[in-house]
């Protein structure tokens, strides 16, 4: 187990000093996100609109943002042919594991930037903050686990741009249905106790897609 995890976080700081270095993802990521909060903003105007919407709006920017990011994830590994080299210095649960906590940083590197924006630009309004970040927090890392091991699937594909958004999309509706209402409902004010329900299905959807990356992907890795 100690092996694993020291692979991993090799793995994670050999994507994070890449990532660094070209600042490829990061420069194209924050670029969108300035466009896509902006273009909200335009769209807004001077108009009072309700959390209710502004949630969903939210939802659009991280989404996007976030795909666009992590589709490439081992994308570039085949593009550089370094995959090989991955494959003979470590096994699938590591590399998995450290593509994972590269994923989730970014992620939540990223989420925070968009949050920290859109609320400034749409004066978006968040009642019940505990409940809230436990709904970003439990929604992304579902959100990363489904993308990350969608992303292994395709980078075997010969048509990789459009495949994403057809096998991610039907995969992440319940996901993205239920953090939606979830952050919705503690951004009026509903008490975080009261998002049981809510929480529960992000919780077992993360558990589910997790356990179901990890039991696939040795096969989709090695193929």
């Amino acid at each position: 187990m100690s092996n694993i995890l020291k692979t991993s976080l090799l793995i994670f700081k050999k994507d994070l000093k890449s990532e660094l270095r070209t600042r490829y993802v990061i420069n194209s990521l924050i670029m969108f996100v300035l466009v896509t909060i902006s273009v909200i903003r335009f769209a807004v105007g001077d108009e009072e609109i309700g959390n209710e919407i502004l949630t969903g709006l939210l939802w659009i920017s991280i989404f996007f943002s976030t795909s666009n990011g992590l589709s490439r994830t081992f994308i570039k590994e085949e593009e550089k042919e370094t995959s090989v080299v991955l494959k003979l210095s470590a096994d699938s649960t590591s590399v998995l594991t450290g593509k994972l906590i590269f994923n989730l940083v970014l992620t939540f590197t990223l989420n925070f930037f968009i949050i920290f924006l859109f609320i400034i630009i749409t004066d978006y309004k968040i009642v019940n903050v505990g409940g809230f970040l436990i709904s970003i927090f439990i929604g992304n890392f579902g959100l990363v686990s489904a993308s990350t091991i969608i992303a292994a699937i395709i980078s075997k594909a010969n048509s990789k741009g459009t495949l994403y958004p057809v096998l991610t999309f039907p995969i992440l509706i319940p996901l993205l249905v239920t953090v939606i209402n979830s952050t919705k409902l503690a951004s009026i004010g509903v008490e975080t106790d009261k998002l049981y329900s809510e929480i529960l299905i992000l919780v077992s959807y993360s558990i589910v897609i997790t356990i179901a990356a990890f039991l696939l992907f040795r096969f989709i890795w090695e193929d």
